[in-house]
C-alpha cells in the first residue's frame, strides 16, 4: 500500500474543507440581516469538523488503512490515537451504517441558499456560493476520492461507494475489536440499530459523495 506524505494529505483534504467553507459562507452571505446568520455558520463549520470525527471514530477502525499512512486523508493515523481497530470485514457494514449520518453537511447549505435566494431575492454572490459549493460537493469531491484515494484500496470491492456489489455478509456487532482503547463504534451500532435501513439505503441510491479518503 502507498504511503502518503503531509502534503498528500492536505490536497486529499482541500475538496472537503473547501465544502466546509463554501457552505459556512452561504449562511453568512443568504441570511446577513438574521441575527442568527453568523450562529448558523459556526454551527455549520462544527457539524462539518465532526463528521470528519464521526467518519474516523465509526468507519475508520474497520479500514484497511486503519493506523497507516496509506490513509489519504490521514484519518486512519487520528482514527488509531481515538478508538481501537475494528473488524476489516465489517466496512462495508459500518460504511452503510454510520454515512448517513454526514449526508445533512452535503444537503443543508444548498437548500438554505436555495431558501435565501427566494426569501430575500435573486443575489449573484450568493447564486455564485452556492454554484460553488455544489460543483465541489457533489462534482470535485468525489472526483478526488475515487480517482485518488479510492482507485488503489484493498477494500474497493466491498465498499459501497464504490458500487462494485461485491459486499459481505457479516454480523458486526459486540466483540469487534480487541482489547484496549475504546469501543464507541459498537455502542453507536446497537444505540441506532435503524440508521443502516432507511437511511442507508437512501444514500446508497443516490450516491451522496462521502469524505475523500
Amino acid at each position: 500500500m502507498r504511503g502518503y506524505s503531509h502534503l498528500d494529505v492536505l490536497f486529499n483534504n482541500l475538496p472537503y474543507v473547501a465544502m466546509v467553507l463554501l457552505g459556512s459562507a452561504i449562511f453568512v452571505l443568504g441570511f446577513d440581516a438574521s441575527p442568527w446568520a453568523w450562529p448558523a455558520a459556526v454551527a455549520y463549520l462544527a457539524s462539518g469538523v465532526a463528521g470528519a470525527v464521526w467518519v474516523m471514530v465509526f468507519i475508520c477502525p474497520s479500514c484497511a488503512y486503519y493506523a497507516t499512512r496509506s490513509c489519504p486523508c490521514g484519518y486512519g493515523v487520528i482514527s488509531a490515537r481515538l478508538v481501537r481497530r475494528g473488524r476489516r470485514e465489517c466496512f462495508s457494514e459500518k460504511f452503510r451504517r454510520h454515512i448517513p449520518v454526514i449526508v445533512p453537511v452535503w444537503l443543508i447549505p444548498v437548500a438554505a441558499g436555495a431558501v435565501a435566494l427566494v426569501r430575500h431575492g435573486f443575489s449573484w454572490p450568493l447564486a455564485g456560493l452556492v454554484a460553488a459549493f455544489s460543483i465541489d460537493a457533489f462534482v470535485v469531491l468525489p472526483l478526488v476520492s475515487r480517482r485518488h484515494g479510492c482507485a488503489g484500496c484493498p477494500q474497493k470491492e466491498s465498499c459501497p461507494w464504490m458500487g462494485l456489489g461485491k459486499v459481505e455478509s457479516v454480523s458486526c456487532g459486540k466483540g469487534s475489536a480487541p482489547a484496549g482503547g475504546l469501543d464507541l463504534a459498537s455502542s453507536a451500532d446497537r444505540a441506532a440499530p435503524g440508521l443502516a435501513g432507511g437511511a442507508g439505503r437512501a444514500f446508497s441510491a443516490h450516491k451522496t459523495p462521502p469524505l475523500a479518503s
